[in-house]
């Protein structure tokens, strides 16, 4: 009966997504805070805007320049403003977005639905309609709402996150809302009226462990997402260091069949050839990016030899499906039913891989991808031939 409950409630929230005319697509972007937590000041955001520019990640689609922790330091004692880091940020944030806005992209800056930020500094709970009319005031396109010092306000997580959407709709300017709440209280369930996307998971660290446990985690909720309204599994380590290559194009690919949030978290003004080219994929991008915003999910799993199907629906009526090799060893072959794809078994299709850029011919009823690397993915858009 519960199972009922879910995907009813999941019906209903589609209806009501948040009413700001953002998030058709999943949000593309640059973040501080997986490269630089707290060791950020304007001359990194503007060279990281400059960076984006000049290495083709804005072309690319990255468009959002998001500002993480630490760029506060207090509160006017008399207007109750919220005052910038002086060290780190003496020109003031209303001049760094008007330089992230000359540069052709947008600027995001970052809050808490408690009495302080995880870093601890000044929250936004009981300051909303001040923060969110400053924030404005500095055109501002983008808010990353976290949850950290809450228990003290006494109000569900609910309620503080509203709170914020109320106070950022009554500006009148269209700011992005992204809930940070890590997925505690399965926000899938409730947000599509409060928030553009809401976290799944918690916090990703630059491991394939974590890596995999957030996607887990987040493909648990694929049918609640949707145009306006998308689950996030934590920003892109792309570039970071911390996995190999081959690990990082599986993190692309699963992100963006997931129709996760593409933000990227490394430093962009050194980025390597390689983690450059992953980000670029205009192939990989478009099924992220997809107008149908349906997200892909595991629709075959094979515990023997430690291998998945990842598939989803792309708006021309082709589908997207990955590969995927979990284990620590090649994958000799696996196989893909047409059947499990919703097509019958006499359905002939074309497939394209989307990392080779190659279309690799006609498949009728089946296709079987061979010696997939360990930790590796084939990504394919298969395409029904009209006979």
């Amino acid at each position: 009966m519960l199972f009922f409950f879910f995907i009813l409630l999941g019906l209903f929230n589609s209806i009501l997504s948040l009413d700001n005319g953002l998030g058709k697509t999943p949000q593309m972007g640059w973040n501080s805070w997986n490269h630089f937590g707290c060791n950020i000041n304007e001359t990194v955001i503007r060279q990281t805007a400059d960076a984006l520019i000049a290495t083709g990640l804005a072309k690319a689609g990255y468009n959002y320049i998001n500002v993480d922790d630490c760029w506060a330091s207090s509160r006017d004692p008399q207007t109750k403003f919220i005052i910038p880091d002086p060290n780190g940020f003496p020109s003031g944030m209303a001049s760094l977005a008007d330089y992230v806005h000359s540069r052709g992209l947008l600027f995001g800056l970052y809050s808490d639905a408690g009495i302080s930020t995880c870093a601890g500094r000044p929250g936004s709970y009981g300051y909303e309609e001040i923060d969110a009319h400053i924030y404005a005031q500095w055109k501002v396109d983008y808010l990353k709402y976290d949850n950290c010092n809450s228990k003290p306000t006494n109000k569900t997580i609910k309620e503080r996150y509203e709170r914020m959407r109320d106070a950022l709709n009554h500006t009148g300017r269209p700011i992005f809302y992204s809930a940070c709440e890590w997925g505690e209280m399965l926000p899938a369930l409730w947000f599509r009226s409060v928030a553009n996307s809401w976290r799944t998971t918690p916090d990703i660290i630059d491991t394939w462990l974590s890596m995999l446990f957030n996607i887990d985690i987040n493909d648990l909720f694929a049918d609640y997402a949707a145009p306006h309204g998308f689950n996030d599994p934590d920003m892109l380590e792309i570039g970071n260091g911390g996995m190999t290559l081959n690990e990082y194009r599986t993190h692309m690919s699963l992100w963006s069949i997931a129709k996760s949030p593409l933000l990227i978290g490394c430093d962009v003004r050194n980025i390597s050839k390689e983690s450059l080219e992953i980000l670029t994929n205009s192939e990989v991008i478009a099924v992220n990016q997809d107008p149908l915003g349906v997200q892909g999910k595991k629709i075959r799993i094979d515990l023997d030899h430690d291998t998945e199907i990842w598939a989803g629906p792309l708006v021309d009526g082709s589908k997207v499906v990955i590969t995927f090799n979990r284990a620590d060893n090649i994958a000799d072959k696996i196989l893909v039913l047409f059947t499990d794809l919703g097509w019958n078994s006499t359905t002939t299709v074309n497939i394209r891989d989307l990392w080779l850029h190659k279309d690799l011919g006609e498949f009728k009823g089946n296709y079987t991808a061979y010696n997939i690397e360990s930790h590796g993915v084939q990504m394919l858009k298969m395409t029904p031939v009209m006979l």
